[in-house]
C-alpha cells in the first residue's frame, strides 16, 4: 500500500512539473512564433484571420506537447518504481494507448478548427509547414528519380506520403516526425521494387543527371 502511495505521489509531481511548462511565457512565445511563421507563408492578407489561425496552430502545438509530456512523465515514473518488468510494460502500453486516443481526438478537433478558417489548399500548406515540407520535397524527389512512373504509381507514392504527414503533424519532435515519413518511404520503396524498379540503379541515374545539370549550369 505504501509503495503504491509513493508511486502515485511521484507520478503527480512529474505531471505537475510538465504541466507548468505549458504555462511558461517563453514556451508560449516559442509556439506563437512557430505558428506565425507557418501562417506568414499562407499570405492571407487579413490581419484578423492571421491572428485567429496563428492562435489555433500555436494552441495545437501546446496541447500536443502537454499530452505527450504528461505521458512521458508517467512512463518515467513507472520505470522508477518497483513493478515487475511484465507489469511495467503492461502499464506503459496502457499509458501510450490512452495518450494516442487523446491525441487522435485532438487531431480531429484541430483540423475542424482549421477548416472553419482556411481552404483545403491552405490547410495542406499548414500541414506541410508543421512537417518541414517533407511531403512535397520527397514526392518531387521520387518523380525526378524515376521519370517513367505511371500515374497509378505516382498516386500511390503521394497518398502514402500524405498518410505519413497526417501522423507526423502529431509528432512531438523533429525526429518523430521524420520517423513517420521514413516508415512510409520504406513502404513506398517496397512497392516500387515489386513494380519492377531497381531502386539503386534509378538512384544512381538520378545522381548522374543532377551532376550533369550542375556542370551545364556552371558553363552558362
Amino acid at each position: 500500500m505504501l509503495r503504491k502511495l509513493c508511486l502515485s505521489i511521484v507520478l503527480l509531481v512529474f505531471v505537475n512539473i510538465q504541466a507548468q511548462q505549458h504555462l511558461d511565457p517563453e514556451y508560449i512565445k516559442v509556439t506563437n512564433e512557430r505558428a506565425a511563421k507557418i501562417v506568414d507563408e499562407l499570405k492571407l492578407e487579413n490581419p484578423e484571420k492571421e491572428k485567429v489561425v496563428t492562435n489555433i496552430i500555436a494552441e495545437q502545438y501546446r496541447n500536443l506537447s502537454k499530452l505527450q509530456d504528461e505521458r512521458d512523465a508517467k512512463i518515467e515514473a513507472l520505470k522508477k518504481g518497483d513493478l515487475s518488468k511484465e507489469k511495467q510494460d503492461s502499464e506503459i502500453d496502457k499509458l501510450k494507448s490512452k495518450a494516442d486516443k487523446s491525441i487522435s481526438k485532438l487531431h480531429k478537433s484541430y483540423i475542424k478548427k482549421l477548416e472553419s478558417q482556411l481552404s483545403e489548399k491552405q490547410i495542406e500548406a499548414v500541414k506541410d509547414g508543421m512537417t518541414y515540407g517533407v511531403l512535397p520535397k520527397t514526392y518531387a524527389a521520387f518523380l525526378e528519380m524515376i521519370p517513367s512512373l505511371t500515374q497509378e504509381q505516382k498516386d500511390y507514392i503521394y497518398n502514402n506520403l500524405k498518410e505519413a504527414r497526417e501522423y507526423a503533424i502529431d509528432g512531438g519532435s523533429s525526429k518523430e516526425k521524420h520517423a513517420w515519413f521514413g516508415k512510409y518511404k520504406g513502404r513506398i520503396n517496397n512497392y516500387l521494387s515489386e513494380q519492377g524498379y531497381d531502386l539503386e540503379k534509378e538512384r544512381d541515374g538520378w545522381y548522374e543527371r543532377i551532376e550533369e545539370r550542375k556542370k551545364a549550369e556552371s558553363k552558362e
